[in-house]
């Protein structure tokens, strides 16, 4: 793949993307710059666009997550130059419950005041990750109080009356003890951090249960032979008990309910506290449904249940999908998943190999808030296969081409895209074309190109692209117009055409390269001749265009 790498990519990464601050960091958007007593994060909605604010502006999360195991002061600078590196905005960082509370009732935060000492001086925001009840299903982040006592906080039962590995959503113990402990930590960031350095929290970590849909238990049987919710029935149109109303995925639904009813409990505690925006990240069902109650985490916000868990959880503000899958395909209908009026799409988690980086233009192109690889941190742990063997300079520097453009340029981005429609895709792992009506036009993004001619030529004698067999590139679009759009990708060809049956009088009248400087968008230089004559191509340099297209008389 050609990409400028090392040291020659650093250089190219601290001129373009953050030329004020060689550690990547933004004077108008750094956590240590952010008001005393600003103004809270909060999400907004409108037209079925999402936008997440930050500081009272629209704000695109280029986040990087570190590995579970990050979480201590003695890891965090082995943190900051890998997120620096990528050029992220946004670290998020798991607070686990065992951590804040080893001893029930007492609290320790020197851990968050570490973390948010270490995120102001690096210009970072941060998303804190709850692991508490659930992480992964597992209780494995309680406390050993929590773990050992399981007549206090019980296990779900199987069928057959044995103890399942999951806590039960139906502990009522389980959910005060959780719940006061996550009210204090918001608590905590209410006095230590007025500056919202934390702009989002998660409630828990991958809801839900493997190898056992629901919890057997005699008390949750009494509840699983009652009608289900009014809440629920008026959400999706059922009537009767769980049996009647949802058949064979009658145990998972019923799991989804009183799992995202236990965490409501918790988010709405928390935000009454302080009301940060709080959300739900999925560990995903398949993609071919209904889902196997057994073969998902059964009660976790996935795609399919995702009526469930609004009509249980109310105070959480999205749910959003935790992705491995290097299927392109697949990818696309998770995100399609997710993408919804009243869900604002954000990838809170996906692979940190470099095939990845390329799902960033996906999901921006769908009016995405926010992206994060996973694993970003000097530790030296592998996820392999689900992420990358080793997280090299080459992988780190894919992602980091990719963040490049929007990170000089997000605040304008982000403002826009809440706007205006968009559209965006990655290179598909056929490399096929792909296009979209946005405005007034058709646009084609084509892939393995060299930027100079036609991939139809003969004449001239040309080598395949170096890139020609990686899962690299993909374009995002904002309509500033319908004849203007905001566009930047990598190793992308992106055309601008007349739809079919309308006169052939279309002109590209100007494509400028812009920047944002914190109120309106200013021209570098315009892209003419060699660099339009064969369509607008993208390759390895970090760019945002403003495109303006015309029909002449």
């Amino acid at each position: 793949m050609s990409r400028p790498t090392g040291a020659a990519f650093s250089t190219v990464i601290q001129r373009e993307v953050c030329s004020d601050d060689p550690l990547g960091r933004h004077d108008p958007d750094a956590a240590g710059a952010a008001t005393v007593n600003a103004e809270v994060p909060r999400l907004e909605s409108r037209d079925g666009r999402h936008a997440l604010f930050v500081d009272g502006a629209p704000f695109i999360m280029l986040g990087a997550q570190v590995h579970n195991s990050s979480n201590y002061p003695d890891m965090l600078p082995l943190v900051w130059p890998m997120v620096n590196r990528i050029g992220a905005n946004t670290v998020e960082v798991p607070i686990a419950w065992e951590q804040v509370e080893p001893v029930e009732g007492k609290f320790d935060f020197s851990f968050v005041d570490a973390l948010l000492t270490g995120a102001r001086s690096n210009g970072k925001r941060l998303v804190l990750l709850w692991f508490g009840t659930w992480k992964n299903t597992s209780p494995s982040y309680t406390p050993a109080w929590v773990k050992l006592d399981n007549r206090r906080f019980p296990r779900m039962k199987t069928k057959d009356g044995k103890d399942h590995y999951v806590l039960s959503p139906h502990g009522d113990a389980t959910l005060a003890a959780d719940k006061r402990a996550f009210v204090a930590l918001v608590k905590h960031l209410r006095a230590a951090d007025p500056q919202n350095t934390v702009i989002m929290v998660q409630v828990e970590n991958e809801t839900g249960s493997y190898r056992s849909p629901r919890d057997y238990s005699p008390n949750a049987n009494r509840l699983f032979a009652q009608l289900i919710p009014p809440a629920l029935a008026a959400k999706t149109g059922k009537r009767g008990t769980w049996t009647q109303a949802f058949g064979a995925q009658a145990d998972r639904v019923f799991n989804s309910w009183h799992v995202a009813s236990y965490v409501e409990a918790i988010a709405a505690a928390g935000k009454a506290v302080k009301p940060l925006p709080m959300y739900v990240n999925a560990a995903l069902a398949g993609t071919s449904f209904p889902s196997s109650p057994e073969g998902t985490a059964s009660g976790g916000p996935q795609q399919d249940v995702l009526d469930v868990w609004k009509a249980a959880a109310p105070s959480i503000d999205f749910a959003a999908p935790d992705i491995y899958d290097h299927d392109g395909k697949n990818i696309a209908i998770y995100l399609d998943g997710f993408a919804r009026a009243d869900n604002a799409l954000f990838v809170p988690e996906i692979g940190n190999s470099a095939d990845f980086a390329r799902v960033f233009y996906d999901v921006m192109g769908r009016g995405g808030i926010g992206f994060a690889p996973f694993g970003i941190d000097g530790t030296g742990y592998s996820n392999y296969p689900l992420g990358a063997k080793t997280l090299d300079a080459a992988t780190l520097d894919t992602f980091a081409s990719t963040y490049a453009a929007i990170g000089a340029n997000m605040r304008g981005w982000a403002r826009a895209a809440f706007d205006g429609p968009t559209w965006g895709t990655s290179r598909p792992d056929d490399a096929a074309d792909r296009s979209a009506r946005l405005g007034n036009w058709d646009i084609v993004a084509s892939f393995n190109q060299w930027e100079f001619g036609e991939k139809d030529w003969t004449f001239l004698k040309r080598d395949a692209v170096p890139w020609a067999d990686d899962k690299v590139g993909g374009v995002a679009v904002v309509a500033l117009t319908p004849d203007q759009f905001l566009l930047t990708g990598d190793h992308v060809r992106v055309r601008f055409n007349a739809p079919k049956g309308t006169p052939d009088n279309a002109v590209v009248v100007k494509v400028e390269e812009v920047r944002f400087d914190g109120d309106r968008w200013i021209t570098t230089r315009v892209w003419n001749g060699d660099q339009t004559d064969y369509g607008i191509n993208f390759r390895d340099r970090p760019a945002m265009l403003r495109v303006t297209m015309g029909r002449y008389r």
